[in-house]
């Protein structure tokens, strides 16, 4: 039986996954963490891969849960994914001022020494369009990713900005991913987010 989804279809682009570039579920995946979700590439190799969704904004906030910080701007937290949905974890632009910090690229890091964070967050210190923070993580299993491309779940692209990564949230993040991998893609913002209900 032909799904309706099958009409809109459209194939995967050619451009292969890697640590630092951004997968963009396509229009239909009705998963909770991952319907018209857009994820970032924290690690990926032959063992596997690790992301974190950048546009699924929770109502939680960093300031309710840690000492000295109570009195700064509202930090929002995301899900980042299904695995370990218990656990913080954080993207970041600071560079050597987090310690132990691991280096996606010359300008995104993951992780670090998280009370050196809360030191310099407490300092007074601005990380508005510097850090994000994730409960939980998006992780694949060796070549399980590749092969969810190859099912044309995920377009692969780079990303634009560190500003842009740390401010997404919401469809209008995937919405603007998809237009900036244009082509035949940029029909995908038009499609409805379930074409039962249309």
């Amino acid at each position: 039986m032909i799904q309706y989804q099958d009409i809109f279809k459209i194939g995967h682009n050619d451009i292969s996954p890697e640590k630092g570039y951004l997968l963009i579920s396509e229009p239909f995946m009705m998963d909770v963490y991952f319907h018209r979700s857009v994820v970032l590439l924290v690690d990926h190799n032959e063992k596997g891969s690790m992301g974190f969704v950048l546009n699924k904004k929770t109502n939680l906030l960093v300031n309710s849960y840690f000492e000295g910080i109570n009195d700064v701007s509202p930090i929002p937290i995301y899900l980042g994914g299904p695995v370990l949905s218990n656990h913080l974890y954080f993207i970041h632009s600071l560079g050597d001022n987090i310690p132990n910090s691991v280096k996606i690229d010359d300008n995104l890091y993951f992780d670090g020494d998280f009370d050196s964070l809360l030191h310099y967050i407490s300092g007074g210190n601005s990380i508005d369009g510097k850090v994000k923070f994730f409960l939980g993580y998006s992780g694949w299993s060796e070549n399980q990713l590749n092969g969810e491309i190859q099912q044309n779940s995920w377009l692969v692209s780079k990303y634009s900005s560190i500003r842009n990564i740390m401010l997404a949230e919401g469809d209008s993040f995937w919405k603007h991913s998809v237009e900036s991998v244009g082509g035949v893609y940029k029909n995908w913002v038009n499609y409805p987010k379930d074409v039962i209900l249309n």
